[in-house]
């Protein structure tokens, strides 16, 4: 694991050159897009959605479970990610969206997910297999950033950003690992809650879901300025088994920046461990993905400092292994 978070800043980089490899058809008109799906492969779509939300003029939705909106049909764009291109949930997704006559992309490394997209003729993307799907983000994330920029749904420049985020990973490389490293420190012992305002969310769920699956530590995440009208009042019960982190941009909404000054000396008050963590870049794309190899980064070393096995999901194989024997 150790290696694949090295070369996060090389798959943005590699995604690109993949990308300008494979053809790309010209759609019909479209109404909407449904990104469909889960875990490491899902959360690509949640942070791609926020990215474009101000450059595209269609709603898009992104689907985490079995069943596809009933509004899909011949005019939306359905985009299938499953990097193992054997998930359950996303398979019968793609066989709703045919059955719908959605058009159709995928996003995979192969599995059954490339066989069919290559027996029905659909855009495929096709990205390197045999890695965790969680470390592969930079390859997925990328890719749906530049498929919603060829396809014309959002004009934000995609390959010249993401080329730019990629030489400031490389640059800012000592710093962050140095930060990830004290946090880690820090709050090896904490549950982790992570709050980021409108815009980034998704990437507030990937720092709590590579807290989960490589810290092996349960927490959560929460968006501002949702927790401020429910969860700000359970703070309450705080204690020193949280840490606290906000992710900060100069990107939030001036009012969602003075919220998170007022909430977090609110938390304070209960919760010895409160952190902003600022972002770095100048380009909505170059701060996304900042954030997110800080993120990464600091659920590797606490890995270390907890000792568990950064790799280890034996429970989510177990859970699909009791679900094969249905």
């Amino acid at each position: 694991m150790l290696n694949l978070i090295q070369g996060f800043p090389k798959h943005i980089k590699e995604a690109v050159l993949i990308f300008n490899q494979t053809d790309i058809s010209s759609l019909d008109a479209i109404d909407n897009v449904v990104i469909t799906g889960l875990g490491g492969s899902g959360i690509g779509g949640t942070i791609a959605s926020e990215v474009v939300s101000k450059d595209c003029s269609i709603p898009i939705i992104v689907n985490n479970s079995y069943h596809l909106p009933a509004f899909v049909n011949e005019r939306t764009l359905v985009i299938a990610c499953s990097y193992s291109g054997n998930t359950e949930e996303t398979l019968t997704c793609l066989g709703q969206a045919e059955e719908m006559r959605a058009q159709i992309s995928v996003i995979t490394s192969g599995g059954v997910l490339l066989d069919k997209a290559k027996a029905s003729g659909l855009d495929h993307v096709v990205i390197p297999g045999g890695n965790p799907p969680r470390s592969m983000l930079g390859y997925s994330l990328s890719i749906l950033l530049l498929m919603l920029d060829a396809y014309g749904l959002a004009s934000i420049d995609a390959e010249a950003k993401l080329m730019s985020a990629s030489r400031l990973l490389d640059k800012e490389i000592g710093s962050i690992k140095l930060n990830a490293k004290e946090l880690a420190s820090k709050t090896k012992n904490n549950i982790p809650v992570t709050y980021a305002c409108s815009g980034f969310s998704g990437v507030a769920t990937r720092w709590r879901q590579q807290f989960n699956e490589n810290a092996k530590l349960p927490g959560w995440n929460a968006e501002v300025p949702e927790m401020n009208h429910n969860e700000l009042v359970g703070w309450t019960g705080g204690s020193d088994a949280y840490v606290v982190y906000f992710l900060r941009s100069t990107e939030d909404f001036w009012r969602n920046q003075k919220r998170i000054e007022i909430v977090s000396e609110i938390i304070r008050k209960q919760v010895p461990q409160v952190y902003d963590i600022w972002t770095q870049g100048t380009s909505l794309v170059e701060q996304v993905f900042y954030l997110i190899h800080l993120g990464d980064w600091i659920s590797y070393y606490l890995s270390e400092e907890r000792g568990v096995d950064i790799v280890d999901i034996k429970d989510i194989n177990y859970l699909k292994s009791e679900l094969s024997k249905i």
